[in-house]
């Protein structure tokens, strides 16, 4: 007889599913022995009570498949059963969140479904076997899926929180661009305003030289203020902005003290 579990979404969790695992059936009395773990695959043999088997946890896409096969020595390998199930092997599955085994339906109806589908398979041959021994074979699978569900869940609760980690730093990325970017925005208003009061304030110191006054000071403070108005532009280029905010400030004082120089 098979039993298969799917944990859902915690495939990327495989190590740590399989050593919560173990954790939750030895807790429960299971008795392990054999282990061979691997990557993403390993085995080992169970014992509960007077039931034993192997069990078999794998990687499934996003999943963990646990596969147990019952290794008996009670009445239904006495009476010859096959312990797997054929045509019905539906009946077999235990599903986590799939609602194979819900609320309104127990554990022991779903593995009893099994003997219908496994009579219209051709394998199950002993139903006396079965009849006999279904309490002791629906124990270990009970605690099996009661381990897996408690490891699923947890381990889904975990990857929930770093989802919610995750999404948090991204939400406070984005702010954060958005708010650099936000500050770039002002920064070059602001220093292009800067530069049309340089243009604006360079002609208006030509026409005053055309006329005999003297300038050199304005016209000094305005070459100065170009070149502040450059690096402030090349800082921003660099992402820079504290030392472009400077610059276009430094900039903004230089036109201001050109201008009363000639207005003086």
């Amino acid at each position: 007889m098979v039993f298969v579990y799917y944990a859902q979404g915690v495939g990327t969790f495989y190590r740590e599913f399989v050593e919560r695992l173990m954790s939750q059936l030895a807790l429960r009395g299971t008795e392990i022995t054999h282990e061979d773990l691997g990557e993403d695959r390993g085995t080992m043999d169970v014992k509960h009570i007077d039931e034993e088997g192997s069990l078999e946890l794998a990687v499934s896409g996003r999943d963990v498949k646990a596969t147990y096969q019952v290794r008996r020595h009670l009445g239904e390998l006495e009476r010859g059963a096959a312990g797997a199930i054929a045509g019905g092997a539906i009946g077999s599955v235990i599903g986590s969140l799939g609602g194979l085994i819900s609320k309104e339906r127990s554990l022991t109806d779903t593995i009893g479904g099994a003997i219908g589908g496994a009579l219209a398979g051709g394998a199950w041959e002993a139903k006396a076997g079965w009849e006999e021994s279904k309490q002791e074979r629906t124990r270990f699978a009970e605690v099996l899926a009661e381990a897996a569900k408690t490891v699923e869940d947890d381990l889904q609760y975990i990857q929930q929180g770093q989802e919610s980690a995750k999404e948090a730093l991204r939400d406070r990325a984005r702010e954060k661009r958005e708010e650099e970017e936000g500050k770039v925005a002002e920064l070059r208003d602001e220093l292009e305003e800067v530069y049309g009061d340089i243009l604006a304030l360079g002609a208006e110191l030509e026409l005053l030289a055309d006329e005999g006054q003297s300038v050199g000071k304005a016209r000094a403070r305005v070459e100065r203020a170009q070149k502040l108005y450059d690096e402030a532009d090349a800082a921003i280029g660099d992402n820079d902005l504290v030392t472009a905010r400077a610059r276009a400030r430094a900039a903004r004082q230089m036109v201001d003290s050109a201008r009363s120089t000639i207005e003086g």
